[in-house]
């Protein structure tokens, strides 16, 4: 009999000290096995291996339930079924509408706003603009790249022989002045 196997028999017999030995022994195994399972799931997983492990062994060896495992390998089984409803429960949570459903997550900065012309009033834009231009002239050439010629950050930045960061930082930046400039909040 395997030391697993008599520790098993231990914990059937009620002992409280034997969950705790059962750990070390299986813990490897347990981290395997949840990497595998792991693998099988989509990209953007938040559970982690080992926190698989953790949750499925705290599982196993809950006292309020009457699990008996034969040998090494039904507990393995238990194990693996115990995993695989973890990640079940996940997968239904995340499609539930409280944990926003079908909508996909998208980084805030990944988003472009729309520029159009139309909506703006051209006048203030364009005095707003010209202000901005005498403070800082990097902005304000970002400003007409971005809004004026459409291009993405990325190219703006490569016109401007800047990096991608600093054109980000430069966009914000300017944005905001200008919007507090049009709103007639003058920033100095």
């Amino acid at each position: 009999m395997s030391d697993v196997t008599r520790i098993l028999a231990c914990v059937d017999q009620g002992d409280p000290a034997a969950a705790e030995q059962l750990l070390p022994l299986v813990y490897s195994e347990l981290r395997r096995l949840a990497a595998k399972k792991m693998a099988q799931e989509k990209p953007g997983q938040t559970l982690q291996a080992t926190a698989l492990v953790h949750e499925a062994y705290l599982r196993l060896v809950d006292q309020k339930t009457e699990l008996r495992w034969n040998n090494r390998g039904h507990f393995f089984a238990a194990a693996a079924e115990a995993m695989r409803r973890i990640l079940i429960e996940r997968a239904r949570h995340k499609k539930s509408l409280k944990a926003g459903g079908t909508y996909q997550r998208e980084e805030l900065a990944d988003i472009e706003a729309p520029a159009d012309p139309s909506c703006t009033d051209m006048l203030a834009l364009h005095e707003a603009l010209a202000k901005l231009e005498e403070k800082d002239r990097r902005k304000a050439e970002l400003v007409k790249l971005r809004f004026f010629a459409g291009l993405t950050n990325e190219q703006a930045a490569q016109a401007l022989a800047i990096s991608p960061s600093t054109a980000d930082n430069d966009w914000a930046y300017a944005r905001a002045w200008l919007r507090l400039e049009m709103d007639g909040d003058s920033v100095s």
